[in-house]
């Protein structure tokens, strides 16, 4: 995994004469990452650029001009970039009323355990590769009652396995007792995801 360092941050300054063109760029790179799932899932999956993106933002917005501080959010947000062999998603639940908070969170724990990569195969015969919560944040994210609006989950492909993404393509799949969704992967999103693979 290539983390980012302290040099790879640009500060407040650099930042705002940057952001207008880096964020298009962001924002276009993104499109082919974003997957939605279902009605009010949606995944994106993460690599260095859209990490840096967020720790340029967190910066931005929270006035950071120390070293530490910067540092701390490195800290925080290089536990998603995924290391070779891996994809790393942030899951969002997209819940934007009180009401419907309400009535999904209790029910949709362990949302983070449930999301399955189906690869190769038909009739059942897909290898499934199942999701796993990132292991920095699943402390304060996973409850057994309630689940958080947002969560951080990876998955481990071995080299069949990329073999099978990269020439027949792949499925996600929603696969939770309270909510089932399915949804093909484009070529783009797997072009995205063969380069996070390769590391």
């Amino acid at each position: 995994m290539d983390e980012l360092v302290l040099n790879d941050i640009w500060d407040l300054r650099e930042y705002e004469r940057r952001r207008n063109e880096y964020r298009s760029w962001i924002m276009e790179r993104k499109r082919n990452r974003r997957v939605a799932l279902g009605d009010f899932v949606t995944l994106v999956f993460e690599n260095r650029d859209t990490v840096k993106f967020q720790i340029q933002e967190m910066v931005r917005a929270e006035r950071m001009i120390s070293d530490e501080q910067v540092q701390g959010e490195l800290d925080i947000y290089n536990a998603l970039i995924p290391a070779t062999g891996e994809l790393s998603a942030t899951l969002f639940l997209e819940l934007v009323d009180e009401e419907s908070l309400r009535n999904w969170l209790p029910k949709l724990a362990y949302i983070e355990r449930s999301i399955e990569l189906h690869l190769g195969g038909e009739d059942g015969n897909a290898k499934v590769v199942t999701c796993f919560p990132e292991k920095a944040h699943e402390a304060m994210l996973t409850r057994e009652d309630v689940t958080s609006t947002v969560h951080y989950i990876r998955f481990k492909l071995e080299g069949p396995d990329i073999e099978s993404l990269r020439n027949g393509g792949g499925t996600l799949v929603a696969n939770h007792p309270y909510y089932k969704a399915t949804t093909e992967l484009g070529r783009q999103v797997v072009d995205q995801l063969l380069a996070d693979l390769s590391g």
